[in-house]
């Protein structure tokens, strides 16, 4: 009877209890706990199954039996199956396996025992991996204050340092077994010394954070400004327990701010000795500073003018559009540019330029600004507009007078023409010279014919220097060039060669580079040397900065250059008189390279040939 009454209670307790019989382990009594251990199939008499317990158990609990010696696991883990299908959960059991013996103390089973200890092993785990994290956080911290280039330090309430990292022994020399307490207060700086004391006991006694700037005495005896700052560690009832702070080291920074009102007070002096308007604004665009010139030419003061008043200064005509202009750089951040009328303290209006640029620091964005006057320097530029206006009036009379001068000339030279024409075919001549003299005559109607064609083309390219640029191709006008000189190469059996692969195209006038091209390569046929065919090179290139050039080489008569670098050629300057010309052709490349901002380079040997190199835009 007892003993049902106790294998009713030990069926029910929650803890797992089985009693496995002989060597094979067979099932004997097992309560509701190890049943759901061993998974609910446990039929009396039957061995334990394979795969049920885990196979280092299984072993031990055979060593324990052959031995008969008792064993005890903490915390062992057992996968526990789930009715699911999911993973088996693993959970924690303190396992005792007991020996049962008979009369004879010999060994006939073992007693399991199984304790679930889960949640106690989850919480050990959980606490290990919090000491662990812990420990780690610790020395990233203390790692992190000893790298630092800071000095932290711990202190109590009585003002007593705990701890202070290595940095202040490296700043101040002194030894680690220092006395901290005794000696800190020592290398404070005698003026800042009673201060510091005064203001760090204060603090701790009200259970407040500090922060102030002394002086410290660094390692080779110069004091060097700190910033020091503490916040206090609060235990209840929020009775503050320990102060954490770290001293910075700020001597350049309070020298430097020392500089910069230095600066201001020496930028706000030359600003007013300038005898310009000068003023700052906020970032919202109200006046906050004017110079003292400012209120000298306007006859106001700075009271007076206001954070606005400024648009009052200036002519009513225009206030509307500047104020305008304002609000939106205000708004945008531009820079703001204008040219007004403003009005000076005799009431005269005069015209200023204002430019006011945003400087944005570390105080935020702010406007710095200026008017200047330029009323003198306006209307001179207005009188030299008008006296430019008129040459350049004068300039197109003269060159439509010589355009009409060259092209109404042309009829009697015609005239002339036909009777030199008519007298040669009727009339005859008693003196031997007279062919000379008809040859003479001949070639001073050709040479006036030429004249006057050359002043109309020089006219007509003038008129075309402002002509519209394009995107053009170099061995297209080039080719075009030739095919009108066709003539004259086949003649000299020139051999002219292109090579425009550096550089195919040219942002440029059209016509004025065919014209350029026309007056090289005629010039380069026209004067080649008697003794050899011409050979003509044409090529294009960048220069290091992609600026663009064009080269033309001959092997012609050569010329005597004044200047390579910088040649000068004028009109009707020849070198070579014996071959018909007019000298207008180099001239005239000169003029239309130089007038849209190129140069041209020329590099001759009289004899040997000639190169010139165009640079278009210098």
């Amino acid at each position: 009877m007892r003993d049902q009454e106790l294998q009713r209670i030990l069926r029910h307790m929650p803890a797992g209890i089985a009693t496995l019989l002989g060597s094979e382990l067979r099932y004997g009594f097992v309560n509701e706990a190890m049943q759901a251990l061993l998974g609910g199939n446990t039929p009396e008499g039957q061995p334990l199954a394979d795969g049920i317990l885990p196979a280092d158990l299984r072993e031990v609990m055979q060593q324990v039996y052959d031995s008969g010696r008792p064993f005890v696991a903490k915390a062992y883990g057992l996968p526990l199956p789930t009715d699911n299908g999911e993973p088996p959960i693993p959970r924690y059991f303190d396992i005792a396996l007991e020996p049962l013996q008979d009369d004879e103390d010999q060994v006939h089973g073992l007693l399991l025992f199984a304790v679930d200890v889960t949640g106690q092993e989850e919480a050990r785990q959980r606490a290990h991996e919090l000491a662990l994290e812990t420990r780690r956080l610790d020395t990233r911290l203390r790692v992190l204050t000893e790298t630092a280039p800071q000095i932290t330090f711990t202190v109590d309430v009585a003002g007593k340092y705990e701890y202070v990292s290595p940095q202040w022994y490296y700043f101040t020399g002194q030894p680690p077994t220092a006395d901290l307490d005794a000696i800190w207060p020592l290398l404070v700086h005698p003026e800042d010394r009673l201060r510091v004391i005064y203001q760090s006991e204060a603090a701790r006694k009200a259970g407040i954070g500090w922060s102030y700037e002394y002086r410290l005495r660094r390692h080779d005896g110069q004091y060097r400004w700190m910033l020091s700052r503490a916040v206090p560690e609060l235990h209840a009832p929020d009775q503050a327990a320990h102060w954490h702070g770290a001293v910075t080291e700020v001597h350049d920074q309070r020298e430097l701010a020392d500089a910069l009102r230095r600066g201001e007070a020496e930028l706000r002096f030359l600003a007013d000795s300038i005898p310009q308007l000068i003023w700052t604004a906020t970032a919202e665009g109200f006046i906050d500073y004017y110079n003292q010139h400012t209120a000298e030419y306007t006859g106001s003061s700075a009271e007076e003018l206001g954070p606005t008043g400024w648009v009052s200064l200036i002519h009513p005509s225009e206030q509307t559009s500047a104020a305008r202009r304002w609000v939106h750089c205000v708004a945008t951040g531009e820079s703001y540019d204008g040219l007004f009328q403003m009005r000076r303290h005799d009431g005269q209006y005069r015209w200023h330029i204002i430019r006011a640029r945003q400087l944005s620091d570390v105080r935020g964005p702010r406007w710095f600004g200026a008017c200047t006057d330029v009323d003198d320097q306006h209307r001179l530029r207005e009188v030299l507009q008008h006296q430019y206006d008129e040459l350049a009036r004068t300039n197109r009379d003269l060159d439509t007078f010589v355009y009409t001068a060259s092209h109404d000339l042309k009829q009697p030279l015609f005239n002339l023409r036909g009777l030199f024409d008519e007298l040669r075919r009727t009339a005859t001549f008693d003196d031997d010279e007279h062919e000379v003299l008809l040859r003479m005559v001949d070639g001073a109607l050709g040479q006036l014919d030429t004249t006057l064609h050359d002043l109309a083309a020089t006219v007509q390219e003038q008129r075309q220097l402002t002509a519209p640029t394009e995107a053009i191709d170099l061995r297209s006008v080039a080719e075009e060039v030739l095919l009108g000189l066709r003539v004259l190469v086949q003649d000299t059996e020139a051999t002219v060669t292109l090579n425009f692969e550096a550089a195919p195209t040219l942002v440029y006038g059209r016509a004025n580079l065919r014209s350029v091209l026309h007056n090289l390569l005629s010039n380069a046929l026209k004067y080649a040397c008697p003794e050899r065919p011409p050979c003509i090179s044409i090529t294009s290139g960048m220069t290091d900065t992609s600026q663009p050039w064009l080269k033309v080489q001959d092997n012609g008569l050569g010329m005597e250059v004044n200047k390579e670098a910088d040649p000068i050629f004028q009109l009707f300057d020849r070198q070579h008189p014996h071959i018909s010309g007019t000298g207008v052709g180099l001239y005239l490349v000169q003029r239309i390279v130089t007038s849209r901002g190129g140069h041209l380079d020329v590099a001759s040997a009289v004899g040997e040939g000639t190169t010139f190199t165009i640079y278009w835009f210098s």
